[in-house]
């Protein structure tokens, strides 16, 4: 009956003829399989190795198990069936998707959000407020030198803005 051996930690630029040389020296293989990525054409890092004899295929692993080739050394073990699986210590919680409270579990308050949604384009115009208050300026022209031509006097207005004392007659707005 014929054994199938996994062979891990490979480098990634092995070859199927340096395989096959390696564990020949064990005993007659039946069959090496050597994964490709897909992506990159390279070798994925293991294989699979078949010998036709299990003494052959324990050999193996005794001598080759931890045992460097080219730098690095192989994991090799027997290999399990695809539906086989390993075995939990402990066994896997089920999550339903009921949650009720009654089954003893306290999951605590709701999260607050992470950070507040941007308002959208058709948002009434009361949630659209300025940032801060807006001021209105000063009516009137407003004067930098101290003499005027017209000899009227300044006057500050409510926001430091500074227009002449008869800006209400000037005015045209």
């Amino acid at each position: 009956m014929a054994v199938r051996l996994f062979v891990g930690n490979l480098p990634y630029d092995v070859t199927e003829a340096e395989l096959r040389a390696h564990f020949a020296a064990i005993g007659p293989l039946s069959f090496i399989a050597l994964p490709m990525d897909r992506d990159t054409g390279k070798p994925r890092g293991f294989a699979f190795i078949e010998f036709s004899a299990r003494a052959d295929a324990e050999e193996a692993m005794r001598r080759l198990n931890h045992q460097a080739f080219r730098g690095r050394p192989l994991a090799v073990n027997e290999a399990r069936a695809r539906d086989d699986h390993a075995t939990p210590s402990a066994p896997r919680p089920s999550f339903a998707a009921d949650t009720s409270a009654g089954d003893g579990r306290d999951l605590g308050p709701n999260a607050v959000p992470r950070r507040r949604r941007t308002l959208a384009k058709g948002a009434p115009k009361a949630e659209h407020r300025p940032k801060r208050p807006m001021y209105k300026r000063a009516a009137g022209p407003v004067r930098f030198s101290a003499g005027d031509e017209d000899g009227n006097e300044e006057v500050r207005g409510a926001h430091g803005t500074r227009r002449r004392a008869d800006a209400g007659e000037h005015d045209t707005a």
